[in-house]
C-alpha cells in the first residue's frame, strides 16, 4: 500500500459520525475500507435478490451462453 495520503473534505457533522464509528486503535483508512466492503456486500446481496426475483423469461440459460 502506498504511503500517499489524500485529504477528503467532510462536514463537522460527518466527521463526528465517522469518529463514533471508528473503533479504538482503528484508523480512518481501516474504517473506510470496512464501510466500502459492507457497501459492496449489500450491493451484491441486492443484485442476487433481483436475479432471484427476475422473471425467468428475462434470464439466459447457461447452456445458451
Amino acid at each position: 500500500m502506498s504511503n500517499a495520503s489524500k485529504r477528503i473534505p467532510v462536514t463537522e457533522e460527518r466527521w463526528k459520525e465517522l469518529n463514533e464509528l471508528k473503533g479504538a486503535g482503528e484508523t480512518y483508512d481501516d474504517l473506510l475500507r470496512e464501510l466500502i466492503q459492507e457497501h459492496q456486500r449489500r450491493q451484491l446481496v441486492e443484485r442476487a435478490k433481483e436475479v432471484r426475483e427476475a422473471d425467468t423469461d428475462e434470464l439466459t440459460a447457461l447452456d445458451e451462453l
